[in-house]
């Protein structure tokens, strides 16, 4: 069973739960108000990510991974290794439309698609903010973009601190004229490098079709 704040944790990266609003100013820029009542220009990441390398390895779903998960609201899903993972489909009132778990690991995941067509950058700015609702330390420890069976996504590594516990994400974020996919592994900081390889696999099980 995940514990309360992994569950914490989910929540911070629905798109239906951000509590930013897009606006327009009078010069026709975008900005983003927050609840606190700052603001800042929604194509910032525009400018704050130039150097965003690109890892031209190429990235392809593991052999083993025989099971398509498949979204119901986007041509998408991810192969799944059914001897090593576990699934189940969320209501529709939660964000995530799939919840994943290694079989007897404290490893999880998730896929969040939504049709809102957003920027890669903006939705990495988006994804970012709204996880500093549940951790204020988050930071960002690796970016870069792949080409993963043919498609452009942006991986981020990010870690921070809630209810005193040091947790890992890494995860693939992806955008096209259909909409944004964001799949996300999670474990907690002690446990990411036993499991890092096995993230590694899940996320490379993406596919457009």
């Amino acid at each position: 069973m995940k514990s309360y704040f992994l569950l914490l944790i989910i929540c911070s990266f629905s798109l239906q739960s951000f509590s930013q609003i897009k606006a327009v100013t009078e010069s026709g820029d975008e900005v983003v108000l927050y609840h606190d009542n700052t603001w800042k220009y929604l194509n910032d990441s525009i400018n704050n990510n130039k150097n965003i390398i690109t890892n031209n390895h190429k990235f392809e779903t593991n052999k083993k991974s025989t099971f398509l998960v498949k979204s119901k609201t986007l041509k998408v899903g991810v192969y799944i290794n059914p001897k090593k993972w576990s699934f189940e489909k969320n209501p529709d009132t939660e964000a995530a439309e799939y919840s994943f778990q290694m079989k007897n690991e404290d490893l999880y995941g998730m896929i969040i698609t939504e049709k809102t067509q957003i920027p890669l950058l903006s939705l990495k700015d988006l994804a970012v903010e709204n996880a500093k609702e549940v951790a204020p330390d988050i930071q960002i420890d690796k970016e870069e973009y792949r080409y993963v069976n043919g498609k452009k996504i942006l991986m981020i590594q990010m870690s921070g601190t809630t209810q005193q516990i040091k947790f890992k994400y890494f995860s693939y974020y992806y955008s096209s004229d259909l909409g944004v996919v964001q799949l996300i592994t999670y474990t907690s900081l002690n446990l990411f490098k036993d499991y890092e390889k096995r993230m590694e696999d899940f996320l490379n099980g993406f596919v457009e079709f």
